[in-house]
């Protein structure tokens, strides 16, 4: 496998770059400090997709490429390397044919990790090469399919049952009851409860879940997960189980086990299939017991790349130009769950470059990122958003990210920082990018000092995106048409797609989620409104008129794109 091409002419004749973009790249490379590839550069300016970049390093190095994303393999070609061993080596087997193992590799060229392979399976390997990332969801996946979630469930709830060990602490989940602590403890210490408690855990990281919501019933405990913004049912936990259930949680998360009626908050870090996760975990007090609800945070999505959250080429370049700018307030807006900390997460890792002071203020820290100094607020002493702005603003920061704009005192010394010479970085609860400023304004903020210091509102919203495996065209009736406001001729043939129900997807459709955005700049005209007081409407208009593309309009060009469909965004967009 000798390199005999050069990558870039290679990206160039699979028509993955034109030309221009490439040149683009090429000189990137040279301004660049550490010496990234071509390819890493490329993936960075968003001008290509991590696989593009793998398919051709396949070419260069006369490898054949495999998507393993979507790749089903017969059990008995999985079971032929063990997961530990596939895991460490990054391989996955993908077929066994005439005494021959194909073996998806992140690095074909590994002669050892394919020595080690034909050892362990007595077959000559013919390596192919694929994504990391693919490779590793690929091995829970699939190696999880040996057994199914539900035979796991059962199997450990007869453990529950065959254990000589009464788990309800003698009082069957009656919270009115009491239970000593030493109690408690020993009986989340026990075999069963660990098992079903890591094995919440990682049903909720494995499905790909935001949430895991662990709600106590009069009959019984409740698992829901949290799923591409929607909640699924995925099991019924016997109410006997409660009590060391949540002693376990609580334990894990360094809670008091002794306090059931006051709620509690604290943390978990875990790695899973090679992942680092931190789960935020709260408990509410309810009639039947203490509500759980873990909040799942990949530690691996803050550097996910602005490229990748879902903004349209053009809607890219004109964001990554505003966050090049040395001065003035950026703001982030949308409801709770729309995204905007992953965000303002990958604008942090993009800005990261080891030659500016970047200091956040949060409430609380959801991912601990090298390199920056994060801080977290902590009303109790006294340390607020708007007394630690202030106090990090002594500390010459070039970036400041504000968790979240809550007050008048906040948004005055985040626009006095804007207009000293910072970067600063916030997010807002607005429907979308040109009530940021009106909101700003009903804060009791100067409007001189909002259209001075504000430079940018990014508006935006979370929609699933059609399932690959069941993707299906058809062409939608004509007022469904009408009512995203396209206008079509009489003979004109508009195709959407969607899916219709898969494994995969769970039968709904879907599978993951992306961004639809709104990026407004905040030119000339925009500030003198601003000056003027005027209402939002007139704002968004002018926005408008300048070039500003609506939640609708990139909505309605990623629906054309086949990738999410009309009844999601009607959903999302116009009832959100």
């Amino acid at each position: 496998m000798q390199k005999t091409e050069a990558i870039g002419e290679i990206f160039l004749r699979l028509g993955i770059v034109s030309r221009q973009q490439l040149d683009q790249a090429m000189d990137k490379q040279k301004l660049l400090k550490r010496q990234d590839s071509l390819g890493d550069v490329l993936v960075s300016m968003g001008l290509i997709s991590e696989k593009d970049r793998v398919r051709a390093l396949g070419e260069q190095w006369g490898v054949p490429f495999v998507d393993v994303s979507e790749l089903e393999v017969d059990s008995a070609v999985v079971k032929l390397v063990a997961q530990s061993v596939a895991r460490k080596l990054k391989v996955l087997p993908v077929a066994r044919k005439n005494g021959k193992l194909a073996l998806a590799m992140k690095n074909p060229l590994d002669i050892f990790a394919i020595d080690e392979i034909r050892m362990m399976t007595g077959a000559d390997v013919e390596p192919a090469i694929a994504p990391e990332e693919d490779i590793i969801n690929a091995i829970g996946r699939l190696y999880r399919a040996g057994a199914s979630s539900s035979e796991q469930f059962n199997d450990v709830i007869k453990e529950f049952d065959s254990a000589n060990i009464d788990f309800t602490g003698g009082n069957h989940g009656d919270e009115d009851e009491d239970i000593s602590i030493e109690q408690l403890r020993e009986l989340s210490e026990e075999a069963p409860v660990i098992k079903l408690a890591n094995m919440i855990i990682s049903r909720g990281v494995s499905d790909g879940a935001s949430d895991i919501h662990i709600e106590p019933g009069k009959d019984g405990v409740r698992v829901r997960l949290r799923i591409d913004g929607l909640l699924h049912e995925v099991m019924q936990v016997p109410k006997k189980v409660q009590a060391s259930l949540t002693s376990r949680f609580k334990i894990m998360a360094e809670m008091d086990i002794a306090t059931k009626r006051t709620p509690q908050d604290g943390r978990i870090s875990a790695v899973i299939d090679n992942r680092q996760f931190d789960f935020r975990v709260s408990t509410l007090p309810s009639v039947f017991g203490e509500k759980i609800v873990l909040r799942i945070l990949d530690k691996s999505s803050i550097s996910i790349g602005l490229h990748k959250l879902g903004l349209l080429p053009e809607t890219l370049e004109r964001f990554e130009s505003l966050i090049s700018r040395t001065y003035g307030i950026i703001l982030v807006t949308g409801p709770t769950g729309s995204g905007k900390s992953t965000t303002l997460y990958s604008v942090l890792s993009k800005l990261n470059s080891g030659e500016k002071n970047i200091l956040t203020i949060e409430d609380p820290v959801e991912y601990e990122v090298a390199g920056l100094t994060q801080v977290q607020i902590n009303t109790r002493a006294g340390l607020t958003f708007a007394s630690g702005l202030r106090t990090m603003l002594r500390q010459d920061p070039d970036i400041a990210m504000i968790g979240e704009i809550r007050d008048a005192e906040t948004a005055t010394i985040a626009t006095e920082a804007a207009l000293t010479g910072h970067l600063v970085l916030s997010t807002l609860h607005t429907n979308d990018a040109p009530g940021a400023l009106t909101r700003m304004v009903d804060m009791g903020i100067e409007p001189f000092l909002i259209a001075s210091s504000v430079i940018g509102v990014l508006a935006q919203r979370l929609v699933r995106v059609v399932c690959p495996k069941c993707k299906e065209q058809y062409q939608p009736p004509r007022d469904a048409i009408k009512r995203l406001g396209i206008d079509v001729d009489g003979d004109t043939r508009v195709s959407f797609y969607r899916g219709k129900g898969c494994d995969h997807c769970r039968g709904n459709g879907y599978k993951g989620r992306l961004g639809v955005y709104e990026l407004m700049l905040v030119n000339d005209r925009v500030r003198d409104l601003v000056l003027q007081k005027s209402s939002a409407h007139l704002i968004r208009e002018a926005a408008i008129e300048t070039g500003m593309k609506s939640l609708k309009d990139d909505a309605i060009a990623k629906i054309l794109l086949g990738q999410t469909t009309l009844e999601e965004c009607l959903r999302v967009i116009y009832a959100g």
